[in-house]
């Protein structure tokens, strides 16, 4: 039996609070009376429960119970997580690196021990 819950798509804007994010709907509509495309949006706070929302992914948001005073949303799912929020540190980055390099050298002596035999 498929629930009646309200389903959203937006913008995560902000993460900063645990379990938390802020996501940016947006809607368009046309005027009733003089039929101009009118644009608007609203801000909802939605449950992040494993903290994995960045800002600029845009994720699809459920209706849910009350969490807290201004909480009545959850994430269901990441639709398109944006590249920019995701990338490494510049050190994290040299580190894996060198790790890759080490580990590409040893692979290279162990072809040339077994070459040699």
């Amino acid at each position: 039996m498929p629930n009646d819950r309200r389903r959203m798509t937006g913008r995560v804007v902000s993460n900063k609070m645990d379990k938390t994010v802020v996501v940016l709907v947006d809607r368009s509509y046309r005027h009733p009376l003089y039929g101009k495309v009118v644009r608007s949006s609203k801000r909802f706070m939605a449950h992040d429960e494993g903290n994995r929302c960045e800002i600029g992914d845009e994720v699809l948001i459920v209706e849910s119970r009350p969490l807290s005073k201004n909480k009545r949303w959850a994430v269901q799912s990441i639709l398109r997580e944006d590249a920019s929020a995701r990338t490494m540190d510049v050190a994290d980055l040299a580190d894996e690196m060198e790790e890759e390099a080490e580990a590409d050298e040893e692979l290279v002596e162990e072809l040339d021990a077994d070459g040699e035999d």
